[in-house]
């Protein structure tokens, strides 16, 4: 079954109503038109087996029932069985009258994904990637960069229709270019800018036939590094790509990358530039009209635990270390969407208890930094 539609306005809207008087204030907000939630539900970790792929699909629907709208996976996570996880989990919402308008589903693009499982050794892995993308003509061998990562247009149009099979959707309401700055590792940055703008092209592409609504790029280092690095990311510049690709309208909204209490870049680093100013990435993307979506808020368990009091007070001395840790993301002014892998019920259970908590104020936020009690 494909579930026809996509997240809109309305949808969305509902989807928030149907927390009143449970969600706490702050914990969905406004963004491109959308109401989406302060937490979402991330599915990278697990191994690649059929106990896993159900913890997901349970996981998933559990977090949608306790109000986290906005789902995040990609094509090559577990060998794409998140994706095909979440579709189980999608059908499952359907029947219980979750409409697909109301869920916010995200998925990436980038690197070359195995199929349920690796295959066996090198010889393997060449006689997959042969059979699976050279011989069909999706890429050529040259088009691979590092050995696993690709973003022509032709293998972009061909990753959005394996991931809306595998999820069983009719559109994907973001799409993310995964990891482009694997890219700069190998090639100049103005060849790296001319592939860039072709992969915006063919997203825009995408968009017309109704296949995506909005895309992005999703990220590990390209926005948190300083900007002299080579693998940096200038948000401005991709915004002014993405209006050569698409005109004023264009799509690209979205961009995510990790923030957490061990990687606060987005906010403390001012390697951006935006009318020449040189600002933080959270301000930038604010500036251009960017969402932020944030991922490891909890860096995969590695800062969900023994968290000094003087974090824990001003983010409300809450039950869990992992509370708290997404708790400092989804308060952190420019931040929309705290993503969690969360593959277990009772962690879903756990964390989704922060709908009930409302962000952190301004002024307890701020004496994380300032270390002033007053």
């Amino acid at each position: 079954m494909t579930l026809q539609g996509h997240a809109t306005t309305e949808g969305t809207r509902r989807f928030s109503e149907r927390f009143r008087g449970v969600a706490a204030e702050g914990h969905f907000r406004f963004e491109q038109n959308l109401w989406l939630s302060s937490i979402g539900g991330g599915t990278y970790l697990g191994h690649w087996d059929e106990e896993t792929d159900r913890a997901y699909a349970d996981a998933i629907n559990r977090a949608v029932e306790l109000g986290a709208n906005v789902i995040d996976t990609a094509v090559n996570y577990r060998f794409q069985r998140s994706e095909r996880s979440i579709a189980e989990a999608l059908s499952r919402l359907d029947a219980e009258g979750f409409a697909r308008e109301e869920l916010v589903v995200c998925t990436k693009g980038g690197y070359l994904p195995f199929d349920s499982r690796p295959p066996a050794g090198q010889e393997g892995v060449r006689a997959y990637v042969e059979e699976t993308f050279v011989r069909p003509g999706v890429i050529r061998l040259e088009d691979i960069v590092a050995g696993s990562h690709c973003m022509t247009p032709r293998y972009l149009s061909h990753q959005v229709a394996q991931s809306l099979g595998n999820l069983g959707l009719e559109t994907v309401d973001v799409y993310y270019v995964h990891n482009p700055e694997a890219q700069l590792q190998a090639v100049p940055r103005e060849e790296f800018e001319r592939r860039l703008r072709a992969a915006f092209e063919q997203l825009e592409r995408e968009r017309a036939q109704g296949r995506i609504r909005f895309y992005g790029v999703a990220t590990w280092n390209g926005f948190r590094v300083a900007a002299g690095a080579r693998g940096h990311h200038k948000l401005e510049r991709m915004f002014e790509l993405a209006r050569e690709a698409g005109g004023d309208s264009h799509g690209f909204r979205f961009v995510q990358l990790p923030f957490n209490l061990a990687m606060p870049e987005a906010l403390t680093a001012d390697n951006q530039s935006y009318e020449g100013a040189h600002v933080s990435l959270l301000e930038a993307a604010k500036a251009l009209g960017v969402t932020v979506v944030a991922s490891a808020s909890i860096l995969q368990g590695k800062i969900a635990s023994d968290l000094p009091e003087h974090i824990r007070e001003p983010l409300g001395s809450l039950s869990t270390d992992a509370q708290t840790a997404i708790q400092f993301v989804r308060s952190t002014p420019g931040v929309t969407t705290a993503l969690v892998g969360m593959s277990h019920r009772a962690h879903v259970e756990e964390n989704l208890r922060l709908a009930r908590v409302s962000p952190a104020s301004a002024e307890d936020y701020s004496r994380l930094f300032t270390g002033n009690d007053e």
